[in-house]
């Protein structure tokens, strides 16, 4: 049986692709060099372990929508799934470092971008779990396919100010937001009405009305 190790060196923003994308740095060490390995298709599913950080200021009351009250955290600060990312590693021989590309969304719709969005500096834990086929010879020289065990993980602590970094690169000085078809059409109708330029002013406007409503 071959036995893959894998870890995260480091990581760096791609800065030309289409959407937001980071690129993590993977070492994969094959600790059976008898057995040459041709190839690895990859794949890794990426949580968040919130539990293992602490929180300070006002990530406590931006990520309240996530967990609930800082003094239920105990029960409440569980695995968050972030994404799936996949790469085809060539020969392990006895050792590879390739970049794993891990896409990243800014939908705020999502879990883990509002976590993401919550936290003011520090890092993020990371959890990476590993799965899919290895090409290799056994000891006669034939080709063979074997499975990566369930079991194979690490863990990395992603920097917040990278995760930041790379949106204001992406998105400078905005934010992205999906809205419900109906309330895009309601919105747009009253941008048009009031002969606002843009979404931006048109919320801006709603929530001024709604402020001095309440004052």
């Amino acid at each position: 049986m071959v036995d893959l190790d894998f870890r995260i060196e480091d990581v760096k923003i791609e800065k030309y692709s289409a959407a937001p994308l980071l690129l993590f740095a993977l070492h994969v060490v094959n600790r059976t060099p008898e057995l040459p390995v041709l190839n690895v298709m990859l794949n890794c599913q990426i949580r968040i372990e919130p539990a293992r950080r602490r929180y300070e200021g006002e990530e406590q009351e931006r990520l309240s929508d996530l967990f609930g009250q800082a003094s239920r955290w105990g029960e409440t600060l569980r695995s968050l799934f972030w994404t799936h990312a996949s790469v085809s590693v060539p020969s392990v021989d006895p050792e590879r470092k390739v970049e794993l590309p891990v896409p990243c969304s800014y939908d705020f719709n999502i879990a883990a971008t509002k976590y993401f969005h919550g936290l003011e500096h520090g890092d993020v834990p990371l959890k990476l779990l590993f799965s899919g086929s290895i090409f290799y010879r056994d000891g006669e020289g034939r080709l063979q396919i074997e499975q990566i065990p369930w079991s194979k993980e690490c863990a990395y602590r992603l920097p917040v100010a990278t995760w930041r970094a790379m949106m204001d690169h992406y998105y400078p000085q905005s934010a992205w937001l999906c809205l419900h078809r109906d309330a895009f059409e309601e919105l747009d109708s009253y941008r048009r009405r009031r002969g606002f330029p843009t979404f931006e002013r048109a919320v801006q406007a709603l929530l001024e009305a709604s402020a001095a409503a309440a004052a």
